[in-house]
């Protein structure tokens, strides 16, 4: 179980997100202990990441100092991997000291039955070549092979070929996404609370039985949700540095 009030935010991109991104982080996760006794990051802090044998990206080495240091102030940090930032978990956990999954994670979130994905290969028929696809790139032999190539090449490589994936919004305005979580609301035996990434499109609706939530993509619209034991909310860092409440939905009994 997470305690509330929980954090939840995702896909940074650091590695292509502006510099004034990652500062609005950084502020976030060192404000953190003060405003809540939990993180969820919903997968891709990272643009790409891999985790060589004696080698790592130093793209975000501030970043996940500051998640370090969460965890050092007793704020627990589940980290739900993502498309981008799959190959390397067991080190970002050693480091941070995170709990890092690649797989969907169920739970509690205060007194919220959850359930947490990323949301890369969901939709059943759209994104039936991406599975395809992501059983070779995630199979052992390819992570090994990839291995042996130096970072500076490999980074290179990975950065050119990940534009398309996190180039703007879903082109379905996340409506895939919302159908994916709004069957698993409607499930008698479901979660009342269900969260993915992945579309960097921010969303906080009713749905099935419960609620679902998007965070959006932080290096887009610096923003946030924020479960609370009789609220969830959608949060935005705005250029003055203030948070602004966008919506609030009373917590489903």
């Amino acid at each position: 179980m997470l305690p509330t009030p929980c954090h939840v935010l995702g896909d940074v991109h650091l590695g292509v997100a502006s510099a004034d991104s990652e500062r609005r982080l950084l502020r976030h996760l060192r404000l953190l202990p003060e405003t809540a006794r939990s993180l969820v990051i919903m997968g891709d802090l990272f643009d790409f990441w891999f985790a060589w044998e004696h080698a790592m990206p130093r793209t975000g080495f501030r970043v996940l100092a500051a998640l370090a240091d969460l965890r050092d102030a007793g704020v627990p940090v589940l980290w739900i991997g993502g498309n981008h930032d799959c190959w390397g978990g067991e080190t970002l956990a050693l480091e941070t000291g995170a709990t890092y999954t690649l797989e969907p994670w169920r739970g509690r979130i205060g007194r919220l039955e959850t359930l947490l994905a990323h949301g890369d290969g969901l939709r059943v028929k759209e994104d039936a070549p991406y599975r395809r696809l992501r059983t070779v790139l995630r199979h052992p032999w390819s992570i090994t092979a990839y291995s042996w190539l130096h970072p500076d090449f490999a980074t290179r490589v990975a950065m050119r070929s990940s534009k398309t994936s996190r180039k703007g919004r879903a082109r379905d305005g996340g409506s895939g996404l919302l159908a994916v979580g709004t069957a698993a609301l409607t499930a008698a035996d479901g979660p009342r609370l269900v969260v993915h990434g992945h579309s960097h499109v921010p969303t906080l609706t009713a749905a099935g039985r419960g609620v679902y939530g998007n965070a959006g993509a932080w290096y887009l619209d610096h923003q946030f949700l924020v479960i609370d034991d009789d609220a969830i909310s959608r949060r935005q860092w705005s250029a003055s540095g203030d948070v602004d409440v966008i919506e609030s939905i009373t917590r489903p009994d």
